[in-house]
């Protein structure tokens, strides 16, 4: 349904529209997305199937940068994805093109969402965060309230940031942070076992989260390490080819 209060310029005929939507030329509109009243969609923006984006919501605008010239750049938002009032989700620049948003996530009100970002699978933006240019969030991360993330910052899978806090350098996966500054607190366990770690899995994660963190020699050999030896798992190899991989530097 299409509220005629609504403007709708693309084919909206298997979405829900509220009053006073706009809705742009060159969107494309998934089945049964719902779009709630006041909200703005424009621009080369994809809402997969079953999006819902909340009242006042604002998603596909041009990026705020101050290199962008107009270049025809795109958002794509996964299917099921939720994104709450308020919230701000801006397209890419030239430097790649997409801002891209996977399935499952959930994006609170107030939230910020920069050019050029790409946000995995089952994310958690909670309200008010605010995710810069360029920043790679990994599948079913979690970010508290209120948290500025810098531009170019990656945060690994199933990690979790306290709210409040600046997030300057990378996550490592799998960890909880917090503190000011950011340090890595422990291994991200409750998150974990809700995404069904468990057992010898679990276990081997731990102690490789150990052996990172608390172990002697430095980072790079311990990390190292880790990749070369086969009693690791994925989990861990993937933990320490994290941490070698980092450009910006780490949360530790």
């Amino acid at each position: 349904m299409i509220h005629p209060a609504s403007i709708v310029e693309c084919d909206g005929s298997d979405a829900e529209i509220g009053p006073f939507a706009v809705v742009g030329p060159e969107v494309r509109l998934g089945r049964g997305v719902r779009i709630g009243a006041h909200a703005v969609v424009e621009g080369r923006t994809t809402l997969s199937d079953g999006v819902r984006i909340g009242p006042n919501a604002v998603v596909g605008t041009e990026p705020q940068d101050l290199k962008y010239a107009g270049e025809p750049t795109e958002l794509f938002i996964g299917e099921r994805t939720v994104i709450r009032e308020f919230a701000d989700i801006n397209r890419g620049t030239a430097a790649t093109g997409r801002t891209e948003i996977g399935p499952d996530c959930l994006v609170m009100a107030y939230a910020h969402v920069a050019h050029d970002c790409r946000i995995g699978r089952g994310v958690i933006l909670a309200n008010a965060v605010n995710i810069a240019g360029h920043v790679e969030i990994g599948e079913y991360a979690t970010i508290g309230g209120v948290v500025p993330v810098h531009q170019f910052v990656r945060i690994g899978a199933y990690s979790m940031i306290g709210g409040g806090y600046r997030v300057p350098m990378d996550v490592p996966p799998y960890c909880l942070v917090g503190g000011y500054p950011l340090r890595v607190a422990s291994l991200n366990t409750i998150g974990l076992k809700r995404r069904g770690f468990s057992g010898e899995r679990l276990r081997n994660l731990e102690e490789a989260f150990h052996l990172l963190f608390r172990g002697e020699g430095t980072l790079a050999a311990r990390a190292g390490r880790i990749v070369q030896e086969e009693r690791w798992g994925e989990e861990a190899k993937n933990l320490a080819r994290f941490m070698l991989e980092s450009r910006r530097g780490l949360v530790c």
